[in-house]
């Protein structure tokens, strides 16, 4: 194990499955996605090398992000990063990814109707993409744009983010299958597109999500890290991609 990958063994604070298996869509040769939030130890920060923002591994399929860039994206409305905090398979969780899951709701907001449909347009494209070039699309990606669509409208409906597609399952599997005609798909796209856009007339969402709140979260946990006891003794070594260890 790299000294980079020990941040992620030593410091994670919260840990989750991702992919197909938190969204009810796994079939038995689905993989194991894993995501992760570390904290840095805050004496890292005090020298010219900074932590990585994030670490790939140590095991097959996991991602990490430091706290303080997972709370950033979030903030941001990223999907990816806004589904992490909701999965209901969670692997690893201290004190501090407790008060972050406590925080949820502090990250929501309207801004979700734009990230979200932005980034289901860009995915859209490339399926159109390769319908034109190979005459159908990947199907498990046009599987998950329809089911990430389906998540934004009843966050803009509801206030409350579920990655669980529930009855959903098998018509979102018939479509991996490549068992539901393109057209058919475009269809769906382009009626859950409508919804979600309605649904942001009227979501109980706020219009930004809870800055203050989170950033008063994130300094507290830099504070009580910078005084653990023999934090200014610390010694990790890590590999800043493009730099030098440190």
């Amino acid at each position: 194990m790299t000294p980079t990958e020990a941040l992620v063994r030593d410091h994670t604070v919260y840990a989750c499955v991702m992919g197909s298996r938190a969204f009810g869509l796994a079939t038995d040769g689905s993989d194991t996605d894993r995501r992760g939030v570390f904290l840095a130890p805050t004496a890292l920060f005090w020298r010219f090398e900074k932590p990585p923002t994030h670490i790939e591994g140590p095991a097959p399929e996991q991602f990490s992000w430091e706290l303080e860039r997972f709370c950033s994206l979030a903030l941001r409305t990223n999907p990816n990063v806004l589904e992490c905090l909701h999965s209901p398979l969670v692997e690893q969780i201290d004190g501090t990814g407790r008060e972050l899951l406590s925080l949820r709701d502090a990250f929501l907001s309207r801004q979700a109707h734009e990230t979200f449909v932005r980034y289901a347009e860009s995915q859209r494209k490339k399926l159109e993409a390769d319908v034109r070039q190979y005459g159908a699309p990947r199907w498990k990606h046009a599987m998950h744009l329809l089911r990430m669509l389906a998540s934004c409208r009843d966050l803009l409906r509801t206030g409350h983010l579920a990655i669980d597609v529930g009855d959903d399952r098998e018509p979102l599997l018939a479509v991996k299958r490549g068992e539901v005609p393109w057209a058919e798909v475009e269809r769906r796209m382009t009626r859950l597109t409508a919804e979600a856009d309605e649904a942001a007339r009227h979501s109980p969402l706020p219009p930004e999500p809870d800055h203050a709140r989170v950033e008063d979260f994130l300094i507290r946990a830099r504070r009580a890290s910078a005084l653990e006891p023999g934090a200014d003794d610390e010694r990790v070594e890590f590999v800043v991609p493009g730099g030098r260890a440190g």
